[in-house]
């Protein structure tokens, strides 16, 4: 009889310490009120200098590109960074900048582990390399840097990326200049991660977008299909208008952060990619990586304006942005290979 007793004791306890075990937060139980991931990665992101805005240019005011030095800072360049060069294996032994190592896309989190100094991105056209930079900042590197123009910037030798923009014009005619549309308010992207750690959620997230590479989507696409895409022009107002748009694009530079929700003029579930363009394709792939770990489907649009309209003629009465013109503003320097 002792022995049934205890028995049914140890019965009746089961239950008390199931409960217990939620109340320490090991279960949340059925019924218990749970902060989806999104908002916890969110918060965290913002609590610690990872909105976009800061993503772009850290809170020490380090921009996440920098040029190609000129011949007498070619050393103290060299000395400065720690070099991963992501482009194949093959085009790297044809030629890199001295020092650099030779990284897969997919092992960027691995290698970034083993730099002793400022890391510093390269590929062929510096968009991989910024989308690169943008997830190696979230990663906990926010001084990690893109080179501009990629190799396309350094040696003329290596600038085959850009060079097939001159002259690439193929939505000349096809760009509109009316208003941006209003911008439009949604939900918030689902996250399916159960950890209610924001810091483990943003690094899960961070490494699944290494994992899936850099996501792109080339021009004729976005132009032959505009509605199959929710378009969003990374345009100042006045660019908007003057340097004219594709057709549906809505304009959400100023607003696109999580302070404010203003992320969510972009719509995580309409089945739309997501597709972000700018000048050169290298600022649209910081925020296309960036949306990506918030969990949009998102796309940067390769080569920017200079893949949609190289020779606009906007870029000539605006001497401010012909830096971002590919073989007007922009030419390849004449430093150095191994």
């Amino acid at each position: 009889m002792k022995n049934i007793k205890s028995l049914l004791i140890a019965f009746l306890l089961i239950p008390a310490l199931f409960l217990t075990s939620c109340d320490r937060g090991d279960d949340p139980g059925e019924g218990a009120i749970v902060t989806p991931a999104f908002t916890l990665m969110a918060d965290y992101m913002m609590a610690n200098d990872l909105d976009l805005n800061q993503v772009i240019t850290n809170v020490n005011g380090v921009k996440f590109v920098q040029g190609a030095p000129a011949n007498d800072g070619l050393a103290a360049f060299i000395n400065k960074y720690y070099i991963m060069d992501i482009r194949s294996k093959e085009v790297y032994n044809n030629g890199h900048i001295e020092g650099a190592h030779n990284v897969a896309f997919g092992d960027i989190l691995l290698e970034a582990a083993k730099a002793n100094k400022q890391i510093l991105v390269v590929c062929y056209s510096g968009q991989t390399a910024c989308y690169a930079t943008s997830l190696l900042r979230m990663y906990g590197y926010d001084d990690a840097q893109a080179l501009k123009w990629g190799m396309s910037g350094w040696s003329p030798m290596t600038a085959t990326a850009w060079n097939g923009q001159i002259g690439s014009n193929p939505a000349q005619g096809k760009l509109i200049t009316n208003d941006a549309p209003n911008n439009e308010n949604f939900k918030d992207p689902q996250i399916t991660i159960l950890s209610q750690d924001g810091s483990e959620i943003l690094k899960q997230r961070v490494e699944a977008v290494v994992a899936a590479g850099f996501k792109n989507v080339k021009n004729s696409d976005v132009l032959g299909s505009p509605a199959s895409y929710f378009i969003n022009n990374y345009y100042g107002a006045t660019d908007y208008k003057d340097f004219g748009h594709i057709e549906g694009a809505y304009r959400v530079k100023e607003d696109l952060l999580l302070k404010g929700d203003g992320h969510q003029t972009m719509d995580p579930e309409s089945g739309a990619k997501v597709v972000t363009y700018c000048y050169t394709g290298q600022t649209s792939a910081v925020v296309t990586a960036w949306l990506n770990v918030l969990g949009y489907d998102s796309y940067s649009l390769l080569y920017g304006m200079n893949g949609l309209y190289n020779e606009n003629p906007t870029w000539a009465d605006n001497p401010a942005n012909t830096k971002n013109q590919w073989g007007v503003g922009a030419h390849p320097k004449n430093l150095p290979l191994k």
